[in-house]
């Protein structure tokens, strides 16, 4: 049986692995998001649930079963991230030898990205913790805090955590891109070496 070219096989196997990553990311965003509905749940009845559309602004969004509801704000939050991770792990992929390789280690890297950014993410609510919860509102500038928190520190706590999630995407990137390199280094001293 004749197969494809690998330049069309790499090809398809990037498309892939850009669908992929935003499958990844969207179930990251959910998970994630859901952790921190835990910690505040008024981080979401009062800012993320009028930031994402799900109510009109007003005093507290009540859903009878608000998961479902944080889970469509962690989805539409991070999904979109998957195609630049996806469309950047991807090519750096291209550098292996085959496309199996290539899906295996990009996969991986995928994966280096969501635990890089995770951990990321608890610096920040550690960091929430520690240094941002115990000033006053009107140190915040920029952040939106509603009024009428019940739980002020969580509230904090979950925006930083939020807040350091994104930096830790570009830093996890960036240690996908480093897996990825590394792989092809140790794959190809073993090629030489056997």
């Amino acid at each position: 049986m004749h197969e494809p070219p690998i330049k069309m096989t790499k090809f398809l196997i990037l498309i892939i692995l850009i669908i992929v990553s935003c499958l990844l990311a969207g179930l990251y965003g959910i998970l994630h998001d859901q952790l921190t509905y835990t910690i505040s749940e008024e981080y979401y009845t009062k800012f993320k649930f009028y930031q994402f559309g799900f109510m009109d602004i007003g005093n507290e969004a009540i859903f009878p079963n608000p998961r479902i509801e944080v889970s469509a704000v962690g989805l539409l939050a991070t999904w979109w991230m998957g195609i630049p991770i996806g469309i950047i792990l991807g090519l750096a992929g291209l550098i292996h030898r085959d496309w199996r390789t290539m899906f295996n280690v990009t996969f991986k890297a995928f994966l280096v990205t969501i635990l890089i950014a995770f951990a990321t993410g608890l610096l920040g609510l550690v960091y929430g913790h520690i240094y941002l919860a115990d000033k006053s509102k009107a140190e915040f500038g920029n952040w939106y805090i509603p009024d009428n928190l019940v739980d002020f520190e969580n509230f904090i706590n979950v925006g930083s955590m939020h807040n350091f999630s994104y930096i830790g995407g570009l830093t996890g990137l960036i240690g996908g891109l480093v897996y990825t390199i590394t792989q092809r280094r140790k794959l190809r001293s073993k090629v030489n070496y056997t």
